[in-house]
């Protein structure tokens, strides 16, 4: 048996001392459902003859008056030369009627001991590469999640932690972080991702050797699993440029990270301690003209060119989405000629009191007032700060902007209803329109005509 308890130890990656244990467990579980619970039983391992012995205790007395639990002293001498009155001695027990019954009572308490020592240990390997990424092999699906292959056990992919359009097949190697570790009643659950950010970060300490020797570091990252990341760097080293290492010679490292994420588009971008600064590069590959700071709120309006309007935004709004996500100020865009029309208003506005005018309005919008609203709302300071506007002008001021904002709104809605309206009738006209498909007939016979 010493030979079978090395070999299943091997096996099961666990110590021979723990199968050892199951055994005697076993042994001795079979034996009280066999001899009854109140018999006090003992098993134990003899490695000169391999086996699993069961030893009864019983107490040494000079007369015997219970037979299952007393023992005369002659008798216990043979067993123990040195033993005395009042003494508790072993008995061996006979295990040879030990039916199939008790026999399979052994077997599963094995099994089960085997199990849950062959958790422990995965459960004490893993918990410790939490918060790497490992390789595994697709096995099959399950409820729509993935369960992996890692060798030594399997780990799933719930949907959630999936990349939206990647598909796998059972076979496929697959790279993924180790989100978390759980003990659960039917094993160590090993939870992957590759949605997640850390997914992101992680292949880029692989890739670029300065990040492992942490001259350059990810400052904050943004991710939309599939689609477009981005991340930002900084360098403890003014030598090393932190984007330039990220991106490697021709593109070679941040091109493995893509590969490896299937495509997904990465923008690396330089961190600052500048907010203005920083968020002007998390709106790359757009040109900023123009930054207004609401410290205060943690908001930026940003001001574009017009032809980089669609650019900053990104495609349903991702890139400006990206951009939050990693600096974590709210930014709301706006182009050029939105903010002259915005600044015209302002004028507008403000020149309710004489020698008033654009002046003043670019000052307004320095100071966040962006809108007709956040000047009829704005602090009575902030007017009275400007030049020639004493208390009786800031409030004709803010009443002409409430005016001002009313009437732009009903602008804007007449604007809206007419190109409504605009629309409704090209689409009527086109249902309307006679079908031309016989035009290219009608040019063809009047060609076979001159012939």
């Amino acid at each position: 048996m010493k030979r079978e308890i090395d070999q299943i130890a091997k096996d099961k990656g666990i110590e021979a001392e723990e199968i050892v244990s199951a055994l005697e467990e076993a042994m001795m579980q079979a034996a009280r459902k066999r001899f009854g619970l109140e018999k006090e039983i003992e098993a134990r391992f003899n490695e000169e003859t391999s086996e699993i012995e069961l030893y009864e205790f019983r107490s040494v007395v000079e007369v015997v008056t219970d037979t299952e639990s007393q023992i005369d002293l002659g008798a216990a001498r043979e067993l123990d030369p040195e033993i005395e009155f009042g003494d508790e001695i072993g008995v061996r027990m006979d295990t040879s009627d030990f039916g199939r019954i008790l026999a399979q009572t052994a077997k599963q308490v094995i099994i089960q001991r085997i199990r849950d020592a062959e958790r422990d240990n995965v459960y004490d390997e893993y918990i410790d590469r939490k918060g790497e990424v490992v390789n595994g092999i697709v096995r099959r699906f399950e409820k729509g999640s993935l369960i992996v292959d890692l060798g030594r056990t399997e780990a799933i992919v719930p949907p959630k932690e999936q990349v939206p359009r990647e598909t796998y097949r059972p076979g496929d190697r697959i790279r993924a972080y180790v989100l978390d570790v759980t003990k659960a009643t039917k094993g160590p659950q090993l939870i992957l991702s590759r949605a997640c950010i850390e997914m992101l970060t992680k292949l880029f300490e692989q890739e670029v050797p300065e990040m492992y020797e942490k001259i350059v570091s990810i400052e904050s990252a943004a991710r939309e699993p599939g689609g477009r990341s981005k991340i930002a760097v900084a360098s403890r080293d003014s030598d090393v440029d932190p984007v330039g290492a990220c991106v490697g010679m021709k593109g070679s490292r941040v091109q493995a990270v893509v590969q490896e994420l299937r495509g997904e588009r990465i923008d690396i971008v330089p961190w600052s301690i500048d907010p203005a600064r920083y968020v002007c590069s998390a709106l790359s590959p757009a040109a900023v003209s123009k930054v207004i700071i609401d410290e205060a709120n943690k908001s930026m309006d940003v001001i574009v060119p017009d032809d980089q309007l669609s650019l900053a935004i990104g495609r349903r709004g991702q890139n400006v989405r990206l951009a939050v996500q990693l600096t974590g100020w709210r930014i709301d865009i706006k182009s050029e000629s939105k903010m002259q029309e915005v600044a015209s208003w302002l004028a507008d506005a403000v020149s309710v009191v004489e020698g008033c005018g654009e002046p003043e309005a670019e000052l307004l919008l320095q100071q966040g007032v962006t809108s007709l609203e956040d000047l009829a709302e704005c602090q009575m300071e902030l007017l009275t700060s400007l030049p020639g506007i004493d208390t009786g002008g800031a409030e004709e001021i803010k009443a002409r902007a409430a005016v001002l904002a009313v009437q732009k709104a009903e602008e804007e809605e007449q604007a809206r209803l007419e190109a409504e309206q605009q629309a409704a009738e090209e689409a009527a006209a086109a249902e309307n329109s006679p079908a031309e498909e016989s035009e290219p007939a009608s040019a063809a016979e009047s060609v076979r005509d001159e012939g």
